[in-house]
């Protein structure tokens, strides 16, 4: 008895301390966002549905908001529903930007109790990590952390630091220091290198890298854990180093294909799962990592993501994924698998119904967790009997490359998520997103995110939120903007190197499909009309929407203005040329100020990140130098995919092609002389391949940096032109 009552004690002392640990939890992140919010808001536990559900529950009680929820994460989503709805404010995504309240906090008039619609809600991509992340440092990472429990998310992909685990495997194994830092590509690129598409590119690795990266992860995961997520950490997919092959010539290790036209010293190598040393190496490193790191028992596998596996015999991928799950479970009994579906997409003519369904049931029913990646466009699901009973997240892509010009179907993402939800089975567990990069404009997966709670929210009601909460009050203005960005601006699926055509390589008669205007821009300039009905811009989202818009509308009139400059030419009308050459200088030069309103739309931001983040001078240069070379000719036949509408990049960079061809044709047409684009590209080439080396912060645009201000200068300057835009067919 004595026993007994010993034990139970025991769990209700861990019960009672669990309970205090999700009430002191929320209490942090309220304070850390603002401690004005403590004064009003106070946190308390409330019980889960009998299904178990996630559940918050929104009140004012005396002269106090009270928010329940079921654990520290709904909590936190109940704060945001506080902060969204009644103090009309968006809490960015970067650390930099305070949190607008205001000064007095409202109270809740009725009250509300609102459920979870799914128990999943994942978040991150790997190149999240390289194309957004690879130069945060805990600051930058603490702001995300709580935006993401804001926001609902509990099943983040947290993979920062692996190559510190990964760096102690290596060397055990026989490997030097040099190899193993030689192996791994530059920090920026370290999301293709996980993925096996990619080695040594941009390499070596430094040792500081290696040792803050690991730290990073520790905090990462430990705050992450803190507030009920589940970080989904790696385990080993098959990638090995070269080097293995000659220290164990009777493994079985292939050379995979090689990856975006990468050379053969970047080529990367696969270790089958069947070989006795696949299991070795997984012991070894799920090991290392949980000693690091700890464990939530999910880990993220992706062995084949844009490359060819040595074999697509159904019976081989089956045994690929039976022997990948049997050493999972050697090490940790309770593993399961998180696996991305983008192969399933990109690779879909490889990948028959046969053979994804051969590779997907070789490990146990309820143990493999698919994200359907980019289900704005193309859900998988529908293609292959819903993933065959595996549990699957339906997922919004909404971004390639951290691109940053205006794109994402939201309303359709959303009509289609909707229908997933009553069509997709019992095995559709979780919502979640994949976007490649982190852009300014949080709304489209702030939206998606909402969808995983019962609001039961009207288009109008959405859109009306969202705009007063930018606005920072009621705005008709603002609501008409984001109505008609909402139902007929934002229809634009996301591709891949997508950007303005000032961001665009320059070419004759040619201006690119995916800067084509995929839109009515009268419609655009609708909404650019109403945001500028703002008497002032008290908020940073709003600050965001003007940027977005405007540098938008920019683009489009320089699209105009090339299709002249072409024809000029053609008719060797120089004086015209020389005209549309100097109004297109001028529109660059609006988008350059227009951008320095925001610091996270500026190179410079970019690049101070990088380099802070390095202590020795010559790392800090190395940092740069991968900067630079990610957004502009990134390596392969990527130039241009992680392209970005930013100052500092469009002006000193892109503009200086641009310059290039102008001055080129310029020249051709005094000259009588044949267009030759090969000695075009040639002088084009120089400038790419000096860029990535400069060295050195670019200097802010000196300006009054009131962004309304910029704003209604460039709609002084191009009224007219404005009007005159028609959608390009």
């Amino acid at each position: 008895m004595k026993r007994l009552i010993l034990s139970l004690t025991l769990v209700l002392m861990t019960i009672t301390a669990t309970l205090a640990s999700d009430i002191d939890q929320a209490k942090a992140l309220a304070e850390r966002l603002s401690h004005q919010l403590l004064q009003k808001v106070d946190f308390e536990l409330i019980t889960s549905p009998i299904d178990g559900s996630d559940i918050f529950s929104l009140e004012s009680r005396g002269n106090k908001v009270v928010i329940g929820g079921n654990n520290a994460n709904s909590m936190a989503v109940g704060l945001n529903r506080y902060l969204n709805r009644y103090c009309k404010t968006t809490v960015s995504w970067y650390a930099d930007i305070a949190v607008d309240l205001p000064a007095n906090l409202p109270d809740v008039p009725v009250k509300e109790t609102i459920e979870a619609r799914v128990p999943q809600r994942f978040f991150l991509n790997y190149c999240t990590f390289g194309y957004t992340m690879p130069f945060w440092d805990w600051v930058d990472w603490e702001r995300f952390i709580d935006w993401m429990a804001l926001n609902g998310i509990n099943m983040p992909l947290a993979i920062t630091g692996q190559e510190a685990v990964w760096y102690n495997v290596w060397t055990k194994l026989g490997m030097t220091d040099e190899q193993v830092r030689s192996y791994f590509t530059g920090p920026v690129y370290l999301p293709w290198h996980r993925m096996a598409n990619i080695d040594a590119w941009c390499g070596p690795l430094p040792k500081e890298w290696l040792d803050g990266q690991a730290e990073l992860q520790k905090k990462i995961v430990e705050r992450e854990r803190a507030l009920n997520m589940r970080p989904v950490l790696p385990a080993f997919a098959g990638h090995v180093p070269r080097q293995l092959k000659e220290m164990y010539p009777n493994a079985d290790i292939k050379a995979m294909s090689t990856w975006d036209e990468f050379e053969e010293p970047y080529r990367t190598f696969f270790l089958n799962s069947e070989d006795p040393l696949y299991t070795k190496i997984q012991k070894m490193f799920l090991e290392e990592q949980t000693r690091m790191f700890g464990t939530d028992h999910i880990y993220g596998i992706d062995p084949f993501n844009e490359m060819d596996p040595p074999s697509f015999e159904p019976n081989y991928l089956n045994k690929i994924s039976k022997h990948i799950y049997q050493s999972l479970t050697a090490v940790d009994p309770q593993a399961e698998w998180l696996q991305m579906g983008w192969f399933l997409y990109y690779q879909r003519k490889d990948y028959t119904h046969e053979r994804a369904k051969a590779m997907l049931t070789g490990v146990p029913q309820g143990k493999m967790t698919m994200l359907d990646y980019y289900c704005e466009y193309k859900e998988m699901w529908r293609d292959l009997d819903g993933f065959f009973g595996q549990p699957y997240i339906w997922c919004y892509l909404g971004n390639f490359g951290g691109n940053s010009n205006i794109q994402g179907n939201v309303k359709q993402a959303g009509e289609k998520l909707e229908a997933a939800l009553k069509e997709g089975g019992k095995n559709l567990v979780g919502i979640g997103s994949t976007l490649e990069g982190l852009e300014v404009q949080q709304f489209p997966y702030e939206y998606i995110f909402e969808k995983a709670w019962d609001f039961k929210k009207t288009n109008e009601q959405v859109i009306n939120e969202l705009a007063d909460r930018h606005a920072g009050c009621d705005s008709h203005p603002v609501r008409e903007a984001w109505k008609m960005l909402y139902d007929s601006v934002l229809n634009i699926r996301p591709t891949t190197f997508c950007g303005p055509l000032p961001c665009q390589y320059p070419e004759l008669d040619k201006t690119h499909g995916r800067c084509s205007v995929r839109y009515n821009p009268q419609q655009l300039l609708f909404a650019w009309d109403k945001l500028l009905e703002q008497k002032s811009v008290g908020t940073d989202a709003m600050t965001i929407d003007l940027i977005w818009v405007g540098r938008q509308l920019l683009g489009d009139l320089f699209l105009v203005d090339k299709k002249e400059f072409d024809k000029a030419y053609h008719a060797c009308d120089i004086k015209k040329m020389e005209e549309l050459m100097e109004e297109m200088g001028h529109i660059v030069l609006l988008m350059e100020t227009l951008n320095h309103c925001h610091p996270f739309c500026t190179m410079h931001k970019w690049i101070e990140q990088a380099r802070d983040l390095g202590v020795a001078p010559e790392v800090k240069d190395y940092y740069e130098m991968n900067a630079r070379r990610l957004v502009t000719t990134w390596g392969g036949d990527l130039n241009d995919y992680s392209c970005r509408n930013w100052s500092g990049l469009i002006g000193n960079y892109y503009f200086e092609r641009w310059y290039c061809y102008f001055n080129y044709l310029i020249t051709l047409a005094a000259q009588g002389k044949e267009y030759n684009h090969a000695e075009l590209q040639e002088a084009i080439k120089k400038i790419q391949e000096s860029w990535p080396l400069q060295k050195g912060l670019e200097q802010p645009i000196q300006q009054d940096n009131d962004v309304l201000t910029v704003c209604k200068v460039v709609n002084e300057t191009f009224r007219t032109k404005f009007n005159e835009i028609k959608a390009d067919n």
